[in-house]
């Protein structure tokens, strides 16, 4: 049975030396029989990394732009430049990359 292991960069030697494995596609340690299991416990995935009962993951947010979502009155103001003259409601090629998602 394999089993993915989060093995810090510091310590891949001690990883490799206990019988982990690289797997470079998914760039990540491995082992490969139970006995070594034991071996190797330290770095065993904690539940929530491994998505055993835990909910779905959300992906980690994009930094943020600077005023985007907060309302911004009086001297800190600034405003915002459009990038074309579509109405809000269209997307077009110039103004896709700055829509934000949902």
């Amino acid at each position: 049975m394999r089993m993915n292991l989060q093995v810090p960069f510091a310590e891949k030697e001690a990883a490799k030396k206990l019988g982990a494995r690289w797997d470079a596609a998914r760039k990540l340690w491995y082992i490969d029989n139970d006995e070594q299991l034991a071996a190797c416990a330290r770095w065993s995935p904690t539940p929530h990394a491994a998505g055993e009962g835990a909910s779905p993951a959300k992906a980690a947010p994009s930094a943020p732009r600077q005023g985007a979502g907060k309302l911004v009155v009086g001297s800190a103001y600034v405003a915002q430049t459009p990038a074309c003259h579509c109405p809000p409601w269209q997307l077009c090629e110039l103004c896709q990359p700055l829509a934000l998602a949902c």
